[in-house]
């Protein structure tokens, strides 16, 4: 095979290999998108069972409960769940794992314990699929594959933004 046609082939191969890595994480961020709005819609019915909302419940101070735990048997302040609240820990809730059909009947604060890390889980996860789409539009645009539809400069202006916390 003519060298120029072999290199055009691993050329071509290599941008084809990278677009398909950035088209399925695209999808999977679409797919992470829908278990976090179905993990927020759940949390917030365990909130409203509960009759809690996210600032309803004061949080005791950590650092003085740590300082006193030490002087005495009993404990001074009871610590108090900010979903949960002083809702019945013997009470149930009906819970399905991710992934599967399988419902299990958890205690009601496993449940949003079990929910709020998934969620803490996906965003993690989403924030690094955003990073690595970026990365990986910037390859592919590197390669001039869509230099004739927006201009480098453009995409690496884009790419090259950063999300500033609040």
């Amino acid at each position: 095979m003519d060298p120029n046609k072999k290199q055009l082939q691993e050329a071509l191969v290599d941008i084809e290999t990278d677009a398909e890595q950035l088209l399925l994480a695209r999808h999977q961020i679409v797919e992470n998108d829908r278990m976090r709005n179905a993990n927020r819609e759940a949390l917030t019915a365990l909130r409203k069972r509960a009759r809690t909302t996210k600032t309803s419940v004061p949080s005791p101070f950590e650092i003085i409960m740590k300082e006193m735990e030490g002087t005495s048997g009993k404990q001074l302040v009871k610590e108090i769940c900010p979903t949960c609240g002083n809702h019945d820990p013997k009470e149930h809730a009906w819970l399905t794992f991710s992934g599967s059909d399988i419902f299990a009947r958890v205690p009601f604060h496993v449940a949003h314990t079990v929910l709020d890390k998934d969620q803490e889980r996906l965003d993690y996860d989403t924030k690094k699929l955003r990073s690595f789409v970026k990365e990986k539009s910037f390859v592919i645009s590197e390669k001039g594959v869509i230099a004739d539809k927006i201009s480098p400069g453009i995409v690496k202006s884009l790419v090259s933004l950063t999300d500033k916390p609040r």
